[in-house]
């Protein structure tokens, strides 16, 4: 995966720090008892994933593959295979 550079984008790394940052706010939350805190962490959670998503249509996440170069890496690919 290293090669491919998979999710190393702005909106990938916005939405796992927010994401992050609600699990650590439900985490203390869930320790301390306190329901209505809980919540607020896992709203904060999806709102990470919200987020992501929102910047990746914004076009900050990894843009699509064209058919062509898909095409020609599995092609090399199955080369190599044999």
């Amino acid at each position: 995966m290293a090669g491919s550079a998979h999710g190393h984008t702005p909106a990938a790394w916005t939405g796992v720090i927010i994401s992050f940052i609600g699990f650590c706010i439900a985490g203390v939350f869930m320790v301390a008892a306190n329901v209505a805190g809980f919540w607020a962490g896992i709203a904060v959670i999806l709102l990470g994933g919200v987020v992501g998503l929102a910047m990746k249509a914004a076009g900050l996440g990894m843009p699509k593959e064209p058919e062509n170069v898909r095409a020609a890496r599995e092609a090399a690919s199955a080369k190599a295979r044999v």
